[in-house]
């Protein structure tokens, strides 16, 4: 104890004083119960704890799905986007990012410079899987989106990232989509994007040495959050060429989730969610 030495000294000087008068048990209580005061004074002193953020830690970014039924895969955080990616496929399960309004305004050239990614768990994917397949590198996260920095164009070009996509849904109506999604960044300020393979079990197609699987299909979905719009839309993409309006692969967010076992906006309020997820809205098309 800090005060032990006071202690004894006071107990001294008390028995010398006192004589008869107080019993050793009577000065250890009153002794004991002065340290008890100047123990909470001291106490009262200390700085309070600053209480943490509710849920600070595990606050869930708004493009980033929750996987419902799959299991996760590797975890990849990116300069531009974040990504789930499966061994077993060699591809994404997702990607998702933010695009803003000041993104779309980048400088940054395209590199086309694909490369295995480094940071990839087991064997790792080269461009030449994909030479002579008849595929597309196709991007889920496109490079337009990142021309806001260097490093993220760079990023944008790792195999992870890619995909074996039809040539002519990749040019065309996928093409379309993405730059679609930057019209609405520029026009509402910001819009969250996820998307990714289907592997429904109609196509088993490999590609190179590595054996990346051909998915069957592709989804997006899009969140516009802002004041003055508030949407959620949801696309479905067969991996072939169709050269269709965009409205004609629109599907309700719940229709996605339900194919892929991912929970998209979850950080949403729920009734919001259930309510943006369920609607088919064409007004932005």
């Amino acid at each position: 104890m800090r005060f032990g030495w006071l202690i004894t000294l006071f107990i001294a000087v008390v028995s010398w004083i006192g004589g008869t008068y107080w019993s050793e048990w009577d000065m250890t209580q009153l002794v004991l119960k002065e340290l008890n005061k100047k123990e909470e004074v001291r106490q009262q002193a200390k700085p309070e704890k600053q209480a943490k953020p509710e849920k600070q830690a595990t606050k869930q970014r708004m493009e980033i799905p929750v996987m419902t039924s799959k299991k996760q895969g590797q975890i990849i955080q990116r300069t531009g986007y974040t990504l789930s990616y499966d061994s077993k496929t060699k591809t994404p399960q997702w990607v998702a990012w933010e695009l803003t309004k000041e993104e779309t305004k980048g400088k940054e050239k395209r590199t086309n410079d694909f490369k295995p990614d480094p940071d990839v768990t087991g064997s790792k994917v080269v461009t030449t899987d994909y030479s002579n397949s008849g595929y597309d590198r196709g991007h889920m996260a496109p490079a337009a989106d990142m021309k806001w920095s260097k490093k993220a164009m760079q990023e944008s070009f790792y195999m992870s990232n890619i995909c074996p996509q039809n040539h002519h849904l990749n040019t065309e109506d996928w093409g379309d989509l993405e730059e679609k999604c930057r019209q609405w960044a520029r026009k509402y300020g910001k819009v969250y994007i996820a998307c990714g393979p289907i592997y429904n079990g109609k196509r088993n197609e490999y590609i190179g040495e590595r054996r990346v699987k051909v998915p069957d299909a592709f989804f997006k979905v899009v969140l516009i959050n802002e004041k003055n719009m508030q949407c959620a839309l949801g696309f479905l993409f067969d991996n072939e060429s169709g050269k269709r309006p965009l409205k004609k692969y629109q599907v309700s967010v719940d229709n996605i989730e339900k194919l892929t076992g991912m929970d998209f906006f979850s950080a949403l309020p729920d009734e919001l969610e259930n309510w943006l997820e369920n609607e088919v809205s064409n007004t932005l098309l």
